[in-house]
């Protein structure tokens, strides 16, 4: 988990920077998930080129397989020469998807520990706060908060945010205490407390609102790029179910834990959306289908003009230039 910490760290420096510009958690976080798509878009081609490429194989896979039934190791070994000969790698997409992981898990600590991650507070600090809010009577039951040491910071700003008294208390350091106040005054966003975690709400409530949106957006992103992929129908038994087992295990995260956090999944869903339609126009099964026919043609037209042109009168044939040759 620390190496997740020290991610979150490096990203709170731009969210705190967006943050101080802006003056808006949600809008920093809107800014922040488009520059960090920029940054993995390298990436992301690597990862979609190579889930086309091995999507653009599938029915010459699915052939060799029909064709050595009996022998799973030939059938392995052809298709391991069909990679080869097509220049496809299957695991291509596992270490460009590493790199987006760590950071993406860095981003989730960021937004999680704002104090420590984004506002670089001293952990130290953070914990006697904390330790003394959580000694107050009642707190546990504090409208809005969520349950869980994860998310035990977001909970100490929301609580900061209702008794700003508190923040000279417990943080006696004036910068400390001056960027925590104009932080604590940033988490409105839409009408939205991002603060405030959807189950303290209730089920009818505009806050589940955060859950609904988390569970859609997750499941429109799998099933466009799926379809993108020319895999949309190949999901079977239990990848069906973790197709919606993961966006229902998410929204039900959102649901439990503040706002923040899941708004956050929300953005994150909803450009990862827009960058697999726009990578699909370019880097789909069927676009390097004639990218590669394309190449194709054009080797074997650069290889015909090779080819030392020689004239042949009509009725000319290479038994008369033997003989020609002969004399």
């Amino acid at each position: 988990m620390q190496i997740f910490g020290f991610f979150g760290s490096i990203m709170g420096y731009l969210l705190w920077a967006l943050f101080y510009v802006f003056q808006n958690f949600g809008v920093s976080i809107i800014i922040f998930t488009i520059i960090i798509k920029f940054v993995l878009f390298p990436f992301s081609i690597k990862q979609q080129k190579s889930m086309a490429s091995t999507a653009r194989l599938q029915k010459k896979q699915k052939e060799i397989r029909e064709k050595y039934a009996n022998n799973k190791q030939k059938a392995n070994e052809e298709i391991q020469k069909l990679y080869e000969k097509e220049g496809v790698s299957p695991t291509g997409g596992c270490l460009t998807s590493i790199v987006p992981m760590f950071i993406m898990l860095g981003i989730f600590y960021c937004v999680a520990y704002p104090l420590t991650n984004t506002l670089h507070i001293n952990q130290d600090l953070v914990t006697n706060a904390t330790n003394f809010i959580n000694s107050i009577p009642g707190f546990s039951h504090h409208a809005g908060a969520a349950t869980g040491a994860t998310y035990q910071e977001i909970n100490l700003v929301r609580t900061l945010a209702d008794s700003r008294e508190l923040i000279g208390q417990l943080f006696t350091s004036g910068s400390d205490a001056a960027n925590i106040e104009m932080f604590v005054n940033g988490f409105n966003f839409a009408g939205f407390n991002l603060l405030v975690s959807p189950s303290s709400q209730g089920l009818v409530s505009v806050y589940s609102l955060v859950p609904v949106l988390c569970f859609v957006t997750s499941v429109a992103t799998s099933l466009i790029t799926m379809k993108i992929n020319g895999n949309a129908q190949s999901q079977q038994g239990c990848m069906k179910i973790m197709f919606i087992g993961l966006p229902l295990f998410s929204a039900w995260i959102a649901y439990s834990v503040p706002a923040a956090v899941g708004f956050y999944w929300i953005c994150n869903s909803v450009f990862s959306l827009v960058q697999s339609i726009v990578m699909g126009k370019f880097y789909s099964p069927t676009a390097l289908t004639a990218k590669s026919e394309a190449q194709h043609i054009a080797l074997l037209e650069q290889q015909e003009a090779l080819v030392k042109y020689e004239y042949a009168p009509a009725g000319y044939s290479s038994d008369n230039k033997a003989k020609m040759n002969k004399k």
